[in-house]
């Protein structure tokens, strides 16, 4: 660590000691016998009190001829922001010519000035003056203060980057009150099942937030603290080559740093009495920005569904069916608080802060039917197991940054270091009654209990350089470490009727600790000639974990050398806003620590599962090809064709093995590194502007997989052509209304390679067989949402929301294998009905400082023209 730690203090201080070293450049003669570029010109900008302006849009512009339409039009020649004081200095400016200086500030009206620095009859023996001083400039107030903050433009629903779609979830209605189980509904390329697990393409991405890792659950993550989600199936070098075959979501949460003070307040519940309350405030004065945010929501979770498997390899068969009807009541709370200080116009430090907090209790009844398939009399049996439980998870995060501007414009520099700790309690009562037949009197009893707890850190370390290199190319580099550390305890206890008391079962109890650690170094190289470009990465990655049961003193791990992962990305811009583009990847998965402990949890009989500490990470190379097209109108289509390769696949794989609790022989759902798969697809999503007042996105993927097991030809996967649709239609109506329709499908499709769940996991319970073999049944589900707007300024808005109109939406699987067939069905909280009600308030001051974009480019002077 400490070693990790020096190598980041002495990347920072070279770069930063060689970019100040850096010599100044001198202004020169221009070419041709042309004057030399050597005005200049300062003053000072007042608002309408005389007080100074500080970081505020100062623009000069040049009128010159269109060589290519012949026409006269404004060129922009050089922009700058006002100092802390208000004053502003912009040199190197043309003598030839009149300029014309514009200043913009939010709530003023813009000021225009004509300067020139020749003029046509200078007086007898005086030389013109290449310095002009424009003295105090007042500018005069056009601000109002605002009951509620209307918003006058809506960002575009979908952008694409060369290695990234970003799609703005803001205006998504459907999901207000919820969580990022019902943003991610919305977005397209992703797939929510019912339990709130992502797929993409059919494997499961890795989850970031804010371009880090993070060990919350959608479920944790509220709705209303969503900006846009962030959808990379081919992901550059510059992030972790972690995620194997889906890539990455990136969840970008909401940073407000609107000058004044704004915020908003709501409040909803649900149809089971759920409610669910949240605030936002922002206030930017001076040199701080202080953003607080805090939501909590309560769950009154229902779901409800079946296991039916016969045992095919005993002898007589033997058909268990397993109906079960579960609860949880509970719920979570969540908060954050930013700090931002501005410590000159060029380097800002940053520091923000979140806490979860969440208590549930489940609880679930369980039938479980047994029939011996004798072929004369068949011998039966009931059982019902009900259950009663607790659980809480408690997280703190803490977010240190710093961010450099170097007065090359576009040149940064960004250190963070992220801490995210949990702990986990969890207790669970189970208690079986026998019965010789359903509805008969009870012949026997069995209680257990099982406790448990867990703690978790997660720290990151990175440090990102980017440098432009000329107009066109840049070149971007960083450093990362990241370290996690598992504590996990399970206490399995069997009641003692003849000392009414508990009894520790050593055989069914795990204590357990684990420790991660990956580092890693990338550089990108972007370019572009005319209408080409291009983007080069290299990523290097070494990784090493190690555990242990502390019960047994067994320990386990592996150290993985260092490997490679180079990325390419090139781009084509053709004629009639057409552009193509190709990218191809190599990225790994890393097994996880549940994947690799070798212990049995057999808490479900018909699902006992076991890792495999000798499992490897598995490689994937993916290439894609995409085409977008911008039409008439901003009507958008992106299509892509892909392939993927991977090979030591992790799967899942259904085995023969002693359980060691009963000692005898089971089924258990094991892990195993098949051969190789592939998946193989085309997507294609549409965003439609049809109207004023309708818009539309379209989203549909069809893809074909395949596990090439090898020798193990019980966990060979058929291939399998499917295909995922998503639609998101929203209406702008009379009177302030606004309506929203989303519709998925899903058809059937092989089950997932490689459900890379991490920490938490869920608690013990009836859940489907995650073996290769197998696959997941169609289904569709359609939500709807209606929103109606009050006040003129729109501050005040109610939201009802219907999710699962037509109780479709539920999980159906079959599975099988050489010693059983399964199926498989659940539903979960279907026709969910959620009333929201929300109110923005702010105050636009325009004393307060404009601070400049971070963005490349001029987008901060490009923001005080408008």
């Amino acid at each position: 660590m400490q070693r990790i730690f020096w190598l980041f203090a002495m990347l920072t201080l070279s770069i930063y000691v060689s970019a100040q070293q850096r010599p100044g450049g001198m202004p020169g003669v221009m070419p041709g016998g042309k004057a030399p570029s050597i005005g200049r010109i300062y003053g000072k900008v007042l608002d309408n009190e005389g007080k100074p302006m500080p970081y505020t849009s100062v623009i000069v512009f040049q009128n010159k001829v269109d060589s290519a339409t012949n026409t006269r039009k404004d060129i922009l020649v050089k922009g700058a922001m006002t100092q802390n004081n208000g004053e502003f200095n912009l040199e190197d400016l043309p003598i030839m010519g009149p300029l014309v200086l514009k200043i913009s500030a939010t709530g003023f009206k813009q000021y225009t000035q004509t300067v020139s620095f020749m003029t046509k009859k200078p007086a007898p023996g005086t030389m013109p003056s290449f310095d002009k001083d424009l003295g105090n400039i007042r500018l005069t107030s056009d601000i109002s203060q605002l009951q509620g903050v209307t918003v006058t433009a809506t960002k575009p629903l979908m952008k694409v980057d060369m290695d990234k779609k970003i799609f703005n979830v803001e205006q998504n209605i459907s999901s207000a009150g919820g969580t990022a189980q019902d943003v991610m509904k919305n977005v397209p390329s992703v797939n929510i099942d019912i339990d709130g697990k992502m797929t993409m393409r059919n494997a499961a991405p890795q989850l970031l937030i804010d371009g880090r890792p993070t060990t919350l659950t959608l479920d944790q993550i509220p709705a209303d603290a969503i900006e846009s989600v962030e959808v990379m199936t081919a992901p550059s070098a510059k992030y972790d080559a972690s995620g194997g075959a889906a890539g990455i979501v990136n969840i970008v949460l909401k940073k407000n740093r609107k000058t004044g003070y704004n915020g908003n307040l709501r409040a909803g519940v649900d149809k089971r009495g759920g409610f669910n309350g949240g605030a936002d405030f922002n206030v930017r004065q001076g040199k701080l920005n202080i953003t607080a945010s805090g939501m909590i929501n309560q769950m009154r979770d229902r779901t409800t569904g079946f296991t039916d498997r016969r045992d095919i390899v005993s002898d007589p068969n033997i058909n268990t069916l397993q109906e079960n009807t579960s609860k949880t009541k509970g719920g979570f709370m969540f908060g954050r608080l930013g700090l931002d200080y501005f410590m000159t116009n060029r380097t800002t430090l940053s520091i923000s802060g979140i806490k979860v907090h969440g208590s549930f209790k489940p609880s679930s009844i369980l039938d479980i039917n047994t029939d011996t398939l004798y072929a004369g009399t068949p011998s039966t049996a009931f059982s019902r197991r009900t259950t009663e439980g607790e659980r809480t998870f408690n997280g703190n995060g803490l977010v240190l940054g710093m961010k450099h501007l170097f007065p090359h414009e576009g040149e940064e520099l960004t250190i963070d270091a992220n801490y995210f700790g949990g702990s986990s309690d969890s207790r669970s009562d189970y208690v079986t009654d026998f019965y010789n037949i359903k509805g008969g009197a009870v012949t026997a009893n069995q209680r257990e209990r099982i406790n448990g707890d867990g703690k978790m850190r997660n720290i990151t370390i990175q440090t990102d350089y980017v440098k432009p290199l000329g107009a066109k190319s840049k070149l971007e580099a960083g450093l990362r470490a990241n370290f996690r550390r598992i504590d996990n305890n399970n206490y399995n206890y069997l009641f003692n009727e003849a000392s009414d008391s508990y009894d520790l079962t050593s055989g069914n109890t795990s204590n357990y600790k684990n420790n991660e650690s990956v580092y890693a170094a990338y550089a990108t190289f972007s370019s572009s000639i005319k209408n080409f470009s291009y983007k080069l990465g290299l990523r290097a990655e070494s990784s090493e974990y190690t555990g242990e049961l502390i019960q047994t003193g067994q320990k386990f791990g592996n150290n993985y050398p260092v490997s490679l992962f180079p990325t390419i990305f090139l781009s084509q811009k053709l004629k009639h806003d057409q552009e193509v583009q190709v990218s191809a990847t190599r990225r790994i998965n890393r097994p996880n620590f549940f994947q690799l402990i070798p212990f049995a949890d057999s808490t479900d009989r018909l699902n006992i599962t076991k890792g495999n500490p000798a499992l490897v990470p598995e490689f994937t190379q993916s290439l894609e090809l995409s085409y977008l097209k911008t039409f008439k109108g901003n009507h958008t289509f992106l299509g892509s064709v892909y392939y993927k390769h991977t090979g030591n696949t992790i799967t899942s794989f259904i085995d023969r093995q002693t359980d060691p609790v009963s000692g005898k022989t089971a089924l258990i759902n094991t892990y195993i590194n098949a051969n190789s798969s592939y998946t193989t697809g085309a997507e294609i999503t549409v965003q439609n502007y049809f109207t004023k007042w309708w818009d539309m996105s379209t989203n549909i993927n069809m893809y074909n997989s395949k596990i090439n097991a090898g020798s193990n030809k019980a966990a060979e996967q058929d291939a399998l052509w499917s295909v995922f649709g998503k639609i998101n239609s929203n209406f702008k109506l009379p009177k302030a209304f606004e309506l929203q329709l989303t519709g998925t499908y899903q058809s059937k499709t092989n089950l997932p390679i490689n459900t890379n769940t991490g920490f938490g996991g869920g608690p013990p319970g009836m859940e489907a067989q995650s073996a290769a073999q197998g696959y997941i049944r169609s289904f569709y589900g359609i939500d709807l949402a209606l929103k109606k707007s009050f006040l003129k300024t729109k501050a005040l808005s109610a939201t009802l929301g219907v999710s699962d109109i037509f109780r479709s939406r539920k999980t159906s699987q079959y599975s099988y294998s050489e010693y059983f067939i399964q199926n498989y069905e659940r539903l979960r909280n279907p026709q969910m009905i959620r009333l929201n009600i929300a109110y923005r308030f702010g105050k636009v001051d325009a004393s307060l400082f404009k601070r400049k974009s971070s963005g490349a480019g001029n987008q901060g002077m490009m923001d005080g023209m408008q």
